[in-house]
């Protein structure tokens, strides 16, 4: 009588471990380089909050008829006046940060209504690339 095979073979055994290797070694540098896209995605969310902050804040301002009024009509003549909009408030300036938000320029919107484009960094570290992204400041109660 002859007896069934049980198991494996160790032929059998070596080629999926190599085959598990070369999977492993083709997938796991998507997997590494996916901390530089959380960065970017972070940033692009604080920069959508700014941008609905800024218009929501504008409306505000017409309906009050552009005059400073708390809750409802915040005065925004720079880009930095915007990030006390949003909650948390974010302090927006020039000078870089290791752990926030910056501007690239404070630039100024030139009336109410009018918008100014507005560059966000995220200052990078050691061996990161540069993260920027743009939101518009929109003038209001000047």
């Amino acid at each position: 009588m002859k007896k069934q095979q049980t198991g494996f073979t160790l032929i059998e055994l070596v080629v999926v471990i190599v085959i598990l290797g070369i999977l492993a070694a083709t997938a796991i540098p998507k997997f590494i380089d996916l901390s530089g896209e959380a960065k970017q995605a972070a940033l692009e969310g604080v920069v959508g909050a700014l941008n609905s902050a800024s218009a929501i804040n504008y409306a505000g301002c017409l309906a009050k008829d552009q005059v400073a009024t708390a809750n409802l009509c915040v005065q925004v003549a720079n880009c930095s006046d915007v990030g006390a909009l949003i909650e948390p408030a974010q302090a927006l300036g020039i000078v870089a940060s290791t752990t926030d938000y910056y501007l690239t320029a404070d630039n100024a919107p030139a009336a109410n209504g009018t918008a100014a484009d507005c560059i966000v960094n995220l200052d990078k570290t050691a061996g990161d690339k540069f993260y920027n992204a743009t939101f518009r400041a929109i003038g209001a109660a000047q």
